[in-house]
């Protein structure tokens, strides 16, 4: 009888300490996004894209906030259901996709993995380095990129860029269709950029076609939600774990993670490596999505921009979910 009490006793006290571990252990993401929320709404830093005349009608009031964890949970806070145009945040998974038809060797050797220590969009980048885009984060990468991807002919090329998207986002997307006609209106200098690549062999395919593909890619929609669904996969191992398919080889994810933490934003992409810690991409839309390996991703959505073309609270709003979850891989565990 005693043993038998003795027993139940430890039995239980084993559950309520597993319990209060659990607790302990697993950060409150609902309270740290409302907290994040509540503390940068009100932030007017930054100003939103205009150099694409569509992107320049969002309002700079829209915030929202999403994690998803790699066991399939998702918190949100804010305006989660505004869509926004992906533009740089696509650069990503049509660079994963390449990788998952190429392997990372190829990624490696064809677009490179160095910042460039200048804009996006640089030419002389390309000057530089006799035509080599040095990463698939930048424009010139990001366009090389598109060629790379093996189809048939440009509408099977389009079509398996957008399915990959879908799949990521366990969602479908579409194209915002006036933001895609203003991007095409404006983008005679990634059409340069293309040119210039080509002219010394670091293109793939056709360049007018490569570069239509990657501005339709830039214009899809999406929403924080969709965005952090698709940063989960990448710190779940290449696997989603909203649908349940593995979308990149687990071997590939630290090559992708590693370009964001390299190029992701852009001419800003060493210091928030240094600050914070955790690879991340961003897009002049307003949205950023980070990636915590085995854990969670964060995306936020907010158009105000800083002068390297991240958005000012997502950032904020980031490094602050960051350092409450001790989140910098960096750090010994």
């Amino acid at each position: 009888m005693t043993k038998t009490l003795l027993g139940v006793s430890i039995f239980s006290f084993s559950i309520l300490f597993s319990a209060t571990t659990l607790a302990q252990t697993t950060p409150d993401y609902a309270k740290l996004i409302d907290q994040a929320h509540q503390k940068y709404k009100s932030n007017n830093d930054g100003k939103v894209a205009d150099y694409i005349p569509a992107l320049a009608t969002y309002s700079p009031n829209n915030f929202a906030i999403t994690i998803a964890t790699v066991d399939g949970k998702i918190y949100q806070v804010g305006d989660v259901n505004k869509p926004f145009p992906m533009e740089s945040l696509s650069k990503v998974f049509t660079m994963a996709l390449a990788m998952e038809q190429h392997g990372p060797q190829v990624v490696l050797d064809k677009l490179g993995a160095n910042a460039t220590g200048m804009p996006f969009n640089s030419g002389l980048a390309i000057e530089l380095t006799k035509g080599a885009p040095e990463n698939p984060l930048v424009n010139a990468g990001a366009m090389s990129a598109v060629s790379l991807i093996e189809a048939k002919d440009k509408t099977d090329r389009w079509n398996k860029i957008l399915d990959n998207l879908n799949v990521w986002a366990d969602a479908k997307l579409t194209v915002n269709e006036p933001v895609f006609k203003s991007e095409m209106e404006t983008n005679q200098h990634n059409q340069a950029l293309a040119k210039l690549m080509e002219s010394y062999n670091s293109f793939y395919g056709n360049t007018d076609e490569a570069v239509e593909i990657y501005t339709r890619q830039c214009s899809v929609d999406i929403t924080v939600e969709q965005l952090a669904k698709m940063g989960a996969v990448l710190a779940n191992k290449g696997k989603s774990p909203f649908n349940g398919k593995q979308l990149l080889n687990e071997k590939y994810v630290p090559q992708v993670l590693a370009e964001m933490a390299i190029a992701g934003l852009y001419d800003g992409s060493g210091k928030w490596l240094y600050t914070v810690g955790i690879p991340a991409k961003s897009g002049v839309g307003g949205g950023m999505v980070a990636v915590v390996p085995g854990e969670y991703a964060i995306a936020v959505y907010s158009p105000p921009l800083d002068e390297a073309g991240n958005s000012v609270r997502a950032q904020k709003t980031i490094e602050y979910v960051a350092e409450a979850t001790q989140a910098n891989v960096f750090l010994a565990k």
